[in-house]
């Protein structure tokens, strides 16, 4: 039996914004401890949320294309290529900076799992 490859490329950890701040607050005090959950939580942009395009098979370098909800902006996003000897080709933003496009391939076969992400905010 073949293992199952996956490879995953992941962008833009937002959560980096509150460690900064969490950070400066730290070394203004001479603390060492991490912001409560609310100083975090307060720390994220207006609007805030992860937009998932779930794992399906596509032909080897078709685009999938996850849109932000609404009016909300992409922020980072990432892609994954899943199955055997699948790989990851692009994962980018798209050209109206509205949402995440992910491509793969998979040698062997004709089509691949792709899953996409999207952080979004107002």
């Amino acid at each position: 039996m073949l293992s199952k490859r996956t490879t995953t490329i992941t962008l833009a950890a937002l959560a980096a914004g509150a460690c900064m701040a969490t950070t400066a607050a730290a070394q203004a005090t001479g603390t060492t401890q991490h912001a409560p959950a609310a100083a975090r939580a307060a720390a994220l942009p207006p609007g805030y949320q992860v937009v998932t395009l779930p794992n399906a098979n596509v032909p080897n370098f078709q685009r999938r294309t996850l849109l932000c909800p609404g009016t909300k902006r992409v922020l980072g996003g990432g892609a994954e290529a899943q199955g055997n000897r699948a790989i990851l080709v692009g994962s980018f933003p798209t050209p109206d900076g509205r949402g995440w496009i992910g491509i793969g391939r998979q040698d062997g076969y004709n089509d691949v799992g792709i899953s996409v992400y999207a952080i979004c905010a107002d």
